[in-house]
């Protein structure tokens, strides 16, 4: 199985691609962003959620001031960093970071942490959300993607870093409050396919205590 490193100048595929848009229409119907809001995403790949998101808020006038995406490959970054240079996108930069393990990126705490099918690829879900919660100004916001607990069949067996097949929804938000988070919501985003099978992905919604 090839790392992400290697995945990185094909990554923007158009399953991809839609899959983010339609995560972002999600978050904007779940989410009140304030303009001007500082944005994180972690893990972020090629930056496919945080800068579909900034586009629509960009479309309804109320533009972030500025949004990191951050991910531990440097292969990834590099598409995203061009793709800002590409864009003008001033507002935006890349951050090498990798949730857990190293330490809050500069310029933080954010008022807005995204996260895309991120949280699985963490071996202790607890200090996952602790270091999302560190990344975030009190009464921020987080956007969680990931999936629903499924018997392992989603992902490749060779796929690179999978700790968790999935989440039970209850547990995971339980988790969150715990983490720090209030108001947890949790619903279906939408579904992805593999092979004939449809797996839901869900969207986690809190607000940093």
């Amino acid at each position: 199985m090839a790392t992400f490193d290697e995945r990185a100048a094909d990554w923007d595929t158009p399953e991809h691609i839609e899959r983010s848009e339609v995560v972002a229409e999600a978050i904007l119907g779940r989410v009140a962003v304030a303009s001007r809001a500082r944005a994180i995403e972690v893990g972020a790949g090629t930056g496919l959620l945080g800068l579909a998101l900034a586009d629509r808020l960009v479309a309804r006038g109320t533009p972030l001031a500025e949004l990191v995406i951050a991910d531990p490959s440097s292969g990834m970054l590099d598409v995203a960093a061009a793709k800002l240079r590409d864009r003008h996108l001033a507002f935006a930069r890349t951050e090498p970071f990798a949730l857990v393990a190293d330490p809050p990126p500069a310029g933080g705490p954010f008022d807005l942490v995204l996260a895309q099918l991120v949280l699985h690829h963490v071996e202790s879900t607890p200090a996952a959300l602790a270091g999302l919660r560190a990344l975030l100004v009190a009464g921020g916001s987080l956007a969680l993607a990931d999936l629903d607990a499924e018997d392992g069949t989603f992902h490749d067996p060779a796929a690179e870093g999978i700790h968790h097949h999935g989440f039970e929804r209850r547990q995971l938000a339980g988790l969150a409050r715990e983490a720090g988070f209030r108001d947890v919501e949790i619903e279906t985003a939408t579904e992805l396919e593999r092979d004939g099978r449809r797996y839901p992905l869900f969207l986690l919604t809190a607000v940093a205590s």
